[in-house]
């Protein structure tokens, strides 16, 4: 990942230390590497970081001076509280945009999760919710915004998707953040995208669900429809999907989508333990009525759900993690995927994202080798 590990720190020089200059014993750089470290080897609370930086030391001074020794956890706990997250995850974005990942044609997720544990009930706080861009066939964390006191996803995601390079991608979204400023905003940057279509957006929905009602009269026997059909099979359930896609209409059109080529309907069919559930899905994208490109990015918007928000929650523990001072839990949430990044993008080995946090917290060669993206 980075062919230095303190080339990582570069991105982050211009970051405003929250602490006065007189009070300043340890360097924001040597407690961001050592957060880091302490991240990728299987810590998951400012006093792990600490115990672990006490038993790597040697190892971890060959890379930062540490000249007042290892911080203590409340040192952790008071900086990472104070620092802004903001200007923390512009940091981590301008590193990802270093990485040099070509985006054309890559799916990337868009979607929020909120860390249940972080309320301060005395501090009359509520559970931290973070929007994040998670380009899945890359296994890369492209950045991430908490939300504001206040407000939710619908106002933190423009700021997210203003911050980050994305052209190229097909950026796909649920139904929540489905509207046209949103879809204006990823044109802008030269993103297509794939939006599910629900009851918020009605005029919309109404068109499209009477299109295809029209087009079910002759069981879909028109030139323009595409369809496509999907079975899977894993751990004793069985998952039907039949994708139907149809050029878009003028309706579409004339309500002011920018762009907007397709309109899409995903039918689900799902057995789990001999009960079958259904569910029909509508959508509307950018990108031409080619049945298996839109099916895949459909599916593949579940990679944020699969890939990176279950990791986090089973491997990371961040659903049950109370690290909720100030800015605490958005910046450890910023380490959480820095290193989950990190971790996912090594396949040299063939070992879960649990095994290799194991593995660097017993061996520092083995965390200098995923920082580093080195083969074994």
């Amino acid at each position: 990942m980075f062919s230095n590990p303190l080339s990582f720190l570069l991105f982050f020089e211009d970051l405003s230390d929250p602490r006065e200059d007189y009070k300043v014993t340890h360097s924001l750089s040597d407690m961001i590497f050592l957060a880091l470290c302490g991240a990728v080897a299987n810590c998951d609370h400012w006093t792990e970081i600490e115990i672990y930086a006490c038993n790597h030391l040697k190892f971890l001074k060959k890379y930062v001076s540490l000249k007042n020794g290892v911080p203590s956890h409340d040192t952790f706990s008071r900086v990472f509280s104070r620092l802004d997250p903001v200007a923390f995850s512009e940091c981590l974005i301008k590193w990802v945009d270093s990485l040099q990942s070509d985006l054309a044609g890559q799916g990337v997720h868009l979607d929020g999760k909120v860390l249940r544990r972080s309320f301060d009930k005395v501090a009359g706080k509520g559970a931290l919710n973070v929007v994040t861009a998670w380009a899945g066939d890359l296994h890369l964390c492209l950045g991430q915004l908490p939300v504001e006191e206040g407000t939710n996803e619908k106002t933190a995601m423009p700021k997210l998707i203003e911050l980050l390079e994305l052209s190229g991608a097909v950026v796909t979204v649920d139904a929540a953040h489905t509207n046209k400023s949103v879809a204006r905003q990823l044109r802008g940057k030269n993103a297509d995208y794939v939006m599910t279509v629900k009851g918020n957006q009605p005029k919309l929905y109404e068109i499209i669900n009477q299109k295809f009602e029209e087009l079910s009269v002759n069981d879909f026997q028109h030139p323009k429809v595409r369809r496509h059909t999907t079975r899977e099979s894993n751990g004793g359930q069985d998952e039907y999907r039949r994708y139907t896609v149809f050029p878009a209409p003028a309706e579409v059109k004339q309500l002011g989508w920018v762009d907007v080529k397709s309109i899409g309907m995903v039918y689900r069919e799902r057995t789990v333990n001999g009960k079958t559930s259904q569910e029909l899905i509508y959508f509307i994208s950018s990108l031409p009525p080619k049945v298996r490109t839109l099916a895949k990015h459909v599916r593949d918007h579940w990679k944020i759900e699969n890939q990176m928000h279950w990791s986090l929650d089973v491997t990371f523990a961040e659903d049950t993690s109370r690290i909720r001072k100030g800015e605490g839990a958005a910046n450890a949430a910023i380490f959480r995927r820095l290193a989950l990044t990190i971790l996912k993008r090594y396949t040299d080995e063939k070992m879960s994202i649990r095994s290799k946090r194991l593995t660097a917290s017993w061996n520092s060669e083995n965390l200098l080798r995923y920082l580093t993206g080195n083969q074994a």
